[in-house]
């Protein structure tokens, strides 16, 4: 681990979303590069509501010292079926152990409700993340036009009991 990442790992914290994260985790989705070119049309109009952050396990990195309470990833778990719905780290933050963090905490998440497994279709950009942090590809999510027009990846986290 570099003492970047070190550092900024202690200067962290994830708690849960709130419903005034709302726009702060839309920015997120939307402006994230790997949606650019021909990926744009899967998040233009997308939206992380009050309502999903009410409905599903939300959960946010927090920044401290440079960055002030700055929303620097978030993550989304559904419990039922499980899935990893929702997991993004803003540009200027990828490299730094974010991603990382957050999966660590969503694993942690997931054993504690009971969950053994969760699936996650991930965009094709995010595919080599997944396999890094440990998720095991099972297959292929065909397209689903006009919204995404491409394949998907389809890894599976195996959450070992305590």
């Amino acid at each position: 681990m570099s003492s970047r990442t070190s550092r900024i790992e202690r200067s962290i914290t994830i708690r849960r979303a709130v419903a005034g994260d709302a726009k702060r985790l839309t920015r997120l989705v939307r402006g994230s590069s790997a949606y650019e070119g021909k990926y744009a049309a899967a998040v233009a109009g997308y939206r992380v509501g009050a309502d999903y952050i009410e409905a599903h396990r939300a959960f946010v990195a927090v920044g401290a010292d440079e960055y002030a309470g700055r929303v620097l990833g978030f993550y989304s778990l559904v419990l039922a079926p499980p899935e990893l719905d929702l997991l993004f780290v803003a540009d200027d933050m990828q490299g730094r152990g974010i991603g990382r963090m957050l999966v660590a905490h969503m694993r942690s998440e997931a054993r504690a409700a009971g969950i053994d497994r969760l699936k996650v279709v991930s965009h094709v950009p995010a595919a080599d993340f997944y396999h890094r942090v440990g998720a095991v590809r099972t297959g292929t999510v065909p397209a689903n036009p006009p919204a995404v027009p491409w394949d998907r990846p389809l890894f599976e986290f195996r959450i070992p009991s305590g």
